[in-house]
């Protein structure tokens, strides 16, 4: 039996990191909770969660070396999964009350107020992911996830012209307008929804993810 694998859920102020550890550790994962520069660099996988505004989380994931640490996993295909704002601060910026924020520029695209008549987007939703997608293999089309967030992504500009670079797969989400609700591209998954919240399916989620591993 192969051992488990390692995941650093990253503390750096701003996620709900206990829920995470929880979700993840019932799926079989080993998982620490820490801020250690070399701990997140070397763990098999890091989960880098996020709540709050994206101004804030960006800062605390400065401070915490959390940029720095995301760009080499990605530049040696080590995996890194976002949840939430986790998920928002990898775009390319922020824009709350008027304020633009710089993210992490793994994608393209601006992280804006949702447009919809009732905000925040808060309860459980479902999620049009594409038909070869890992993240959400094994679960129906009907599947239900937990989502409370202000702000999303609602256009997907990044285009490939290299035919050897896979594209990445887009799933998404309807409040109001449609809007970005998961990402998978290579070592880089992230989710709009909470997966640690979301029941059965958020497990099988993980799972697929910890699969990867």
């Amino acid at each position: 039996m192969s051992a488990p694998k390692k995941v650093v859920v990253f503390d750096y102020g701003f996620g709900n990191v206990r829920s995470a550890e929880r979700a993840l550790a019932r799926v079989g994962a080993e998982v620490e909770i820490t801020g250690d520069f070399d701990k997140a660099m070397n763990a098999d996988g890091l989960l880098v969660p996020g709540v709050g505004a994206f101004a804030a989380c960006m800062r605390g994931l400065k401070d915490a070396r959390g940029d720095w640490i995301v760009g080499r996993r990605l530049a040696g295909g080590r995996p890194v999964m976002g949840i939430c704002v986790g998920m928002q601060i990898l775009f390319a910026r922020g824009i709350e009350h008027g304020v633009e924020t710089e993210g992490l520029d793994e994608w393209p695209g601006t992280v804006g107020p949702l447009q919809a008549d009732i905000v925040p987007h808060m309860g459980w939703n479902t999620v049009e992911a594409p038909a070869d997608s890992q993240l959400f293999a094994g679960l129906d089309t009907d599947a239900r996830f937990y989502f409370v967030h202000s702000y999303a992504v609602h256009d997907w500009s990044l285009e490939i012209h290299n035919g050897l670079l896979r594209a990445p797969k887009v799933a998404w989400s309807t409040h109001g307008k449609p809007f970005v609700a998961a990402v998978e591209n290579g070592a880089l998954w992230a989710t709009q929804f909470h997966p640690e919240k979301s029941g059965d399916a958020g497990a099988q989620l993980l799972t697929n993810w910890i699969g990867t591993l």
